[in-house]
């Protein structure tokens, strides 16, 4: 006899305890945050030790000069200018004193731009700075070692690499997100299962195994996460995952909008920044289609679903695309099908640098950036945006406005390739 999952939360008493709960989270997190602020701007300036996220040339007006866009210590971020010919800086840890008489609190939560003077460049490389050096030493193109870093270490794309995959409708692929946790769980699971049952019907049989390699496998992850500084799609699909076996473990329905609700409302207790970062959004919005999808067509064999839920995504989450990057091209739609091969590329990957054969698909890769010709760009009105999420939203309860949202995204996509 199958037992039926329950759901998390069983009436709106317990629903509003969470809430509860949640809020004073919040109010002690913004608590906390605040004093910071109020320590950044005690005086007109301040002395910051931060990394420098990424670091590029500009010219305006004729004047040409460096950009360096940091993220401090204590999780701020902000950008800051140079006159000076820098060397490239990305990874280096720097201490600045920069101007603190125009942040306000709010800047502090999102972006702000700071006059500074550079006190001091580390000198000492970083693991990630090391291993950053050792992809780029495994190819010769610098466009495919950026790929490769922006794979395994989170590192920016340049902006002409960005554009190109955004036209080609694969940015979320190059973007450190849940789809490539999901790959490096099930890689770990292949790779722990079977000694790990040897192990444990040899000498401790007693032991619940799918908890025991869970709990190595987030070990890992977790490790990974704070190796790449714990970007925002990352962390939301690392709590996710960990609240997910939570409540698989205690028969507790997984595949629900509650389930999700409740993943968003901790993180966002716990760090209100991620309020304002826009990959944590488009990271939920892609869990939000996919867990509609398969709340509405359950029925759908496991292959149907398979084959569909792709399809279902790259539609959902087409207006979000054109919105934000406004970029398309006619090989955009073929993300679908790049998407399922990198499930395949990318663990091979990762094998391959390890045995010294990194530049094996640098052609293939070549090829493929070349591909982006006849891109476009596009203004998408943010009105039509406003039409889609608000019928995302009826959706989840009234089955039939998911038709209507799906014959939506049809006719922008329509629109798009003719």
């Amino acid at each position: 006899m199958k037992l039926e999952k329950v759901s998390l939360f069983s009436n709106k008493k317990d629903f509003f305890l969470f809430l509860l709960l949640c809020l004073s989270i919040l109010s002690y997190s913004l608590l906390i945050e605040y004093q910071n602020f109020k320590q950044l701007t005690r005086f007109d300036t301040a002395i910051v030790d931060a990394t420098v996220i990424k670091h590029y040339e500009k010219t305006k007006d004729s004047k040409t000069y460096q950009v360096l866009k940091l993220k401090s210590e204590q999780g701020f971020m902000f950008y800051t200018t140079s006159r000076k010919n820098l060397q490239n800086l990305t990874g280096k840890k720097l201490s600045l004193e920069i101007y603190t008489t125009h942040i306000t609190f709010l800047n502090f939560f999102t972006y702000f731009y700071a006059y500074s003077f550079i006190e001091d460049i580390s000198q000492t490389k970083s693991l990630k700075e090391k291993l950053n050096t050792t992809i780029d030493d495994a190819h010769k193109d610098k466009n495919i070692s950026n790929i490769y870093q922006a794979l395994y270490t989170a590192t920016p794309l340049n902006k002409d690499l960005q554009t190109t995959f955004s036209s080609l409708g694969v940015s979320h692929l190059l973007a450190i997100s849940g789809f490539h946790l999901g790959v490096l769980s099930a890689l770990l699971l292949f790779l722990l299962k079977y000694p790990y049952q040897f192990l444990q019907n040899k000498y401790f049989p007693y032991r619940n195994s799918k908890r025991d390699i869970f709990i190595i496998i987030s070990l890992v992850l977790l490790s990974y996460l704070l190796f790449l500084d714990s970007p925002p799609s990352l962390l939301r699909a690392f709590f996710m995952l960990i609240i997910g076996f939570i409540l698989y473990d205690r028969g507790i329905k997984i595949i629900s909008m509650q389930s999700l609700l409740l993943t968003v409302m901790i993180l966002l207790s716990f760090s209100p920044r991620l309020f304002f970062s826009l990959g944590f959004w488009l990271s939920i919005s892609g869990v939000f289609y996919i867990f509609l999808f398969l709340i509405h067509f359950k029925n759908l064999s496991k292959i149907w679903q398979f084959i569909l839920v792709p399809i279902w995504v790259y539609l959902m989450m087409l207006p979000f695309s054109l919105s934000i990057f406004g970029n398309f091209s006619i090989y955009h739609p073929l993300s679908i099908i790049w998407t399922s091969l990198f499930t395949i590329f990318y663990p091979l990957s990762i094998f391959l640098h390890l045995i010294g054969f990194g530049d094996l698909f640098d052609n293939i890769l070549k090829s493929f950036i070349s591909l982006n010709q006849n891109n476009i760009t596009l203004k998408f009105d943010f009105l039509y945006l406003f039409v889609h999420i608000l019928l995302s939203f009826l959706a989840i309860k009234i089955q039939r406005v998911t038709f209507i949202l799906l014959f939506f995204s049809f006719c922008i996509f329509f629109y798009l390739i003719t």
